[in-house]
């Protein structure tokens, strides 16, 4: 502690911040805004162009796409996610690079020197972390920044900032015991970053038409997937390698969208990015709406760059998929089905680690992923919320699934497979942000130490 009796160290901070509020969500801007207000941040926007992304699965990607993008083209960027992986500074990047602790540390001062005054105000862990994200982007003043809403959209701590552009990527069941499960209801709560007479990207040809009902209702541009913009072609195959090479010989996925007034423009021989290409698409529909124009050099530049931690991300022949939901977890089993079907080196079993959170949705996720594993491992996730290896085996074996064996961790569940997996076989970790975390950890620990997991590159 320093003489104002403030933490000086980032992992003490964030111990503070989980202790200081009764609970971990909620949901309200009032107490957000008031100390946004105090911060300064209601004053003048805190970039040139910003960008909010809201949804139940594709957020991540999309607001990936949409910094490399911007960075492509030259422009100063900063990006909001939540949550991170293995390190908190994940969830600000400046100019693509994860800010410093002493960055986040400065950006937590202010905000509880303006949270005392002049009478106390109480904030979450995630509200106090966004305000300091975007009183830290306000004053860098970047060309572009790019927003993920944590949980909702219309009361979530970052909706006190209005963005030039909203993206809405896809409405599903999520985060019941906040959201409840009425898809029209959630669809509506995302729609909340949506501002009058500005635009409103729909990422999803599903989405439930209290989307653009609500769009509607502000009277909000809409550009609707499907409608306004849309993309053709596939994935260029299991890597995510660029679908055309750097002198746009002919290949890879075409993109169609519209201008601000609604006149058609267009992208062709676009890269694959490994991530979903409805998203691809949302963001450079997005950003042509906040840039005015964009140059296809610059797009393929970063499509064939981008990299997003822990979705479809392979290292030998372990792949790491978050995958919490059943929307996530059926993108996921059609991206692998494709990868068998295209290359050959995958002639052995797929075994899948799993760990999931109690509040998630454990049998719509097996059902999704059963018609691609072969074989389960479950673990158990530690902490009030983790659900147990015994539950999730129960519920896989109650649909037919094979138990290879189940561990109380993820690090056993590791420790297990690596012993015992083929080199034909392949990975699937998925279930969690946690379950993923753990493995991205304990290959950072392996790494340092020398150690090298099988197969690895």
């Amino acid at each position: 502690m320093d003489n104002d009796g403030l933490p000086t160290t980032l992992d003490s901070w964030l111990a503070r911040l989980e202790a200081a509020h009764p609970v971990g969500i909620d949901l309200g801007l009032e107490r957000v805004a008031c100390v946004a207000q105090r911060l300064g941040l209601s004053e003048r926007p805190i970039a040139r162009r910003v960008i909010t992304v809201a949804g139940t699965n594709g957020k991540g990607s999309t607001v990936a796409m949409l910094e490399a993008l911007g960075r492509a083209h030259g422009l100063s960027t900063a990006a909001y996610t939540s949550p991170h992986l293995v390190r908190y500074n994940e969830r600000l990047r400046l100019d693509a690079s994860e800010a410093s602790d002493e960055v986040l540390i400065e950006g937590f001062v202010a905000v509880e020197q303006a949270r005392l005054a002049p009478s106390p105000v109480s904030l979450t862990y995630f509200e106090v972390g966004t305000l300091a994200a975007l009183w830290t982007i306000a004053r860098r003043q970047p060309e572009l920044a790019v927003l993920e809403v944590g949980l909702g959209g219309r009361l979530d701590a970052v909706n006190v900032v209005d963005p030039d552009v909203a993206v809405v990527t896809t409405v599903a069941q999520d985060h019941a015991a906040f959201l409840g499960n009425d898809i029209a209801i959630i669809g509506r709560e995302k729609a909340g970053i949506m501002r009058t007479g500005r635009p409103a990207v729909l990422g999803s040809r599903d989405l439930p038409s209290s989307v653009a009902d609500h769009a509607r209702s502000l009277g909000a541009t809409i550009f609707a997937l499907g409608e306004a913009f849309a993309h053709s072609g596939s994935h260029a195959g299991p890597q995510a390698a660029p679908c055309a090479g750097p002198d746009g010989e002919q290949g890879g996925w075409s993109w169609r969208g519209s201008d601000a007034q609604g006149q058609p423009i267009g992208l062709e021989r676009l890269s694959d990015p490994g991530l979903p290409l409805d998203n691809a698409a949302s963001a450079l529909q997005a950003l042509w709406l906040a840039l005015g124009e964009l140059d296809p050099g610059a797009c393929r530049q970063a499509l064939a760059e981008v990299r997003l931690p822990g979705r479809m991300q392979w290292r030998g022949n372990w792949c790491l998929d978050v995958g919490h939901n059943p929307h996530a977890a059926n993108y996921l089993a059609g991206r692998l089905a494709e990868r068998r079907e295209v290359q050959r080196d995958v002639q052995g079993r797929t075994l899948c680690l799993i760990g999931m959170l109690e509040d998630k949705d454990a049998e719509g996720v097996i059902a999704a992923l059963s018609p691609v594993v072969d074989a389960w491992l479950p673990v158990t996730l530690e902490g009030d919320r983790g659900r147990s290896a015994a539950d999730l085996a129960a519920r896989i074996e109650h649909q037919g699934g094979t138990i290879l064996h189940h561990a109380d961790s993820v690090d056993d569940g590791a420790d297990w497979l690596e012993s015992c997996v083929e080199p034909a076989d392949r990975v699937l970790v998925t279930g969690s942000f946690f379950t993923v975390a753990a493995i991205l950890a304990r290959w950072s620990r392996q790494s340092s130490g020398g150690g090298v997991i099988e197969g690895a590159t």
